[in-house]
């Protein structure tokens, strides 16, 4: 049964057909589950966005709901994450309103930069971020991330650092004016999230009791909802210590309450006095002014959004996921959110991997999510002033450790120590100078290897004798495609291959390879001359039909070629008896598999 008009319009609708009471259930029990972890993880991001916590619950509800629509994969959970939180952060310290309001346009144009890249299908443009590169940068945003947690883990007060090494040295400073409590609240829940993290891997057997079954289902529930368990139970802590008036932690204070009005992202703001180029006095931002303020941010954290996004849709997905209906369904989501005053969100891995625990059935769990959310923005938000910052911190620092991907290190350096450089560049880099332009550096560091091995292909140079003696030069690139950085990189093996040993036949074996360019061709025009004054010829064997025919067209009348053993050896045994020019030779037999290689008497890797 094909789609209807409606569903290929609002894909998501689809999975309304057949929508079963019990897919009801599943989705409601996986949204609820969903939601117990965003509502702590939601307020813990918004601070570290430099957001006041409300801000984390308004991300936390319209994503889901969008993607439920749009989406393709049933367990992906839209909204706030650590990565987009601290990229946000850096256009959030101006105080006043403007930090919010850089962060909501930040989220709109996110939407739409992610919208033009769907329009223009660039979602590939990801698959230039490769895997070593991807773990330098997430491992080096996981350890800035925890040192940002720190003074709020230990109760610091004051002084900031605008980097990884500025904040740990920071923290370090102050050691001695941390608070007791706050640093016993926040060690003792990282210890606790961390034991309770483990309590998911207990197994239970497929023939258990049911009273085991039931155990195993408690620590899966605790192991899900510890988030929210700590910030539960710590808050509880803080608000019998208010109500006995003290106050030994550090609390979240005021979190605005009620749902987020619609209105447009904002386009213009005012940054507070002090906040100023000059330091002093109020300035007023227009747009083109915030858009110079958000800089590189604009196009990265897209870039960051659609990378995490579709890694988490493949992972969970397959290969029948749509990359251009993901791209659509994220920047919706971030276009709507920022009319609800949301700052830049995405998929999240940790709650699409709860998602997909809990049995969600189909993408409409995000739509409960949701409505928890709300729920928890129209009634539960006077409790949360009695959070303990450090209670946050440490859902923070809890999850985004075991973003630091340490385990790669080890095959890449048994296998290829090659890319380890582009991982090891991102890792330094974003530690010193910024995640963007160290994400940045990585990428140019791969390209640059990319470049490298299109200009230094790997050529194999034989001596060889066919079955009647002769010698020859045998020549085999072991790269299917030859360009023009690499034109001189031939000429050069070439040469060198001559003059160790000897005038003898050039034989070039393009078996291997299925794409010349122009210039590449024109290279090995080239060479022939330069062969041709020495009286040695060049000869080409196998080369495709694509090959030969910019090969005639660019040698014209001097081509030599062959297309198996049996010709190549008749033509050099021909130019051995009468050494006189040859015409182009027009071979139309079929490449035939090789009926014996050409012994090889050296091998030289160039």
């Amino acid at each position: 049964m094909g789609l209807s008009r409606v569903e290929r319009f609002i894909p998501g609708t689809r999975w309304l057909r057949g929508y079963t009471g019990e897919f009801v259930v599943a989705d409601l029990i996986a949204g609820i589950t969903v939601g117990l972890t965003v509502l702590p993880q939601g307020l813990a991001y918004s601070t570290l966005a430099g957001l006041e916590p409300q801000y984390g619950l308004y991300s936390a509800f319209i994503g889901g709901v969008v993607y439920a629509f749009l989406g393709g994969c049933r367990e992906v959970t839209i909204g706030p994450t650590a990565l987009l939180s601290l990229m946000t952060s850096r256009h959030t310290g101006y105080g006043g309103e403007s930090g919010p309001q850089l962060a909501i346009l930040l989220c709109f144009l996110s939407g739409v930069v992610e919208l033009l890249m769907a329009v223009l299908r660039l979602g590939a443009l990801v698959d230039l971020i490769s895997l070593p590169v991807t773990v330098g940068f997430t491992s080096a945003t996981a350890l800035i991330i925890g040192a940002s947690q720190l003074k709020a883990l230990l109760g610091i007060r004051g002084g900031s650092g605008s980097g990884f090494a500025s904040t740990v040295r920071t923290v370090i400073e102050k050691i001695p004016e941390a608070r007791v409590a706050d640093s016993i609240l926040g060690v003792v829940s990282i210890t606790v999230l961390l034991a309770m993290r483990k309590l998911k891997d207990i197994k239970t057997p497929p023939d258990a009791t049911k009273g085991r079954k039931i155990v195993g289902l408690i620590c899966w529930l605790v192991a899900t909802a510890r988030n929210a368990l700590v910030v539960l139970v710590t808050s509880f802590v803080a608000f019998y210590y208010d109500q006995r008036g003290e106050r030994p932690f550090i609390l979240t204070g005021t979190v605005k309450s009620g749902i987020p009005s619609f209105q447009l992202p904002p386009f213009s703001t005012v940054l507070p006095a002090g906040g100023g180029p000059n330091g002093t006095s109020p300035v007023q931002l227009g747009f083109t002014d915030m858009i110079e303020e958000l800089g590189a941010s604009i196009a990265l954290v897209p870039i960051i959004a659609v990378l995490g996004n579709v890694a988490i849709s493949k992972a969970f997905g397959g290969s029948g996921i749509n990359p251009t209906r993901e791209l659509v369904a994220l920047s919706l989501s971030n276009v709507c959110g920022s009319f609800f005053s949301s700052f830049p969100v995405t998929g999240s891995f940790s709650r699409s991997a709860v998602n997909h625990a809990s049995g969600v059935k189909t993408p409409i769990g995000g739509i409960y999510t949701g409505a928890l959310v709300l729920l928890a923005l129209g009634v539960l938000t006077p409790y949360f002033q009695y959070i303990p910052k450090a209670a946050l911190s440490a859902v923070i620092i809890s999850a985004v450790i075991f973003m630091i991907e340490y385990e790669v290190i080890r095959p890449l350096w048994r296998c290829s120590k090659r890319e380890l450089v582009p991982g090891a560049v991102t890792f330094v880099l974003s530690l010193i100078i910024g995640v963007e332009l160290g994400l940045l550096a990585g990428v140019l560091t791969d390209l640059a290897f990319v470049v490298y091995r299109t200009a230094r292909p790997m050529l194999t140079v034989t001596v060889a004798n066919t079955a009647l003696g002769t010698q020859y030069i045998l020549i085999r690139p072991n790269h299917s495609l030859i360009y023009f950085p690499a034109v001189e990189w031939v000429r050069n093996v070439t040469s060198k291959a001559i003059k160790q040993h000897g005038n003898i036949p050039v034989v070039f074996d393009c078996r291997l390879v299925n794409e010349f360019d122009y210039t590449a061709a024109t290279g090995l025009q080239m060479l022939r001359k330069e062969l041709e004054k020495k009286k040695i010829p060049l000869i080409i064997y196998g080369s495709s039909s694509d090959v030969r025919k910019l090969l005639q067209e660019t040698l014209k009348s001097s081509l030599l070629e062959v297309t198996n053993d049996d010709e190549l050896e008749a033509l050099l045994q021909e130019l051995s008896t009468d050494g006189g020019k040859h015409e182009l030779r027009e071979v139309v037999t079929p490449l035939l598999p090789s009926a014996r290689a050409p012994p090889a008497t050296e091998i030289e890797d160039s």
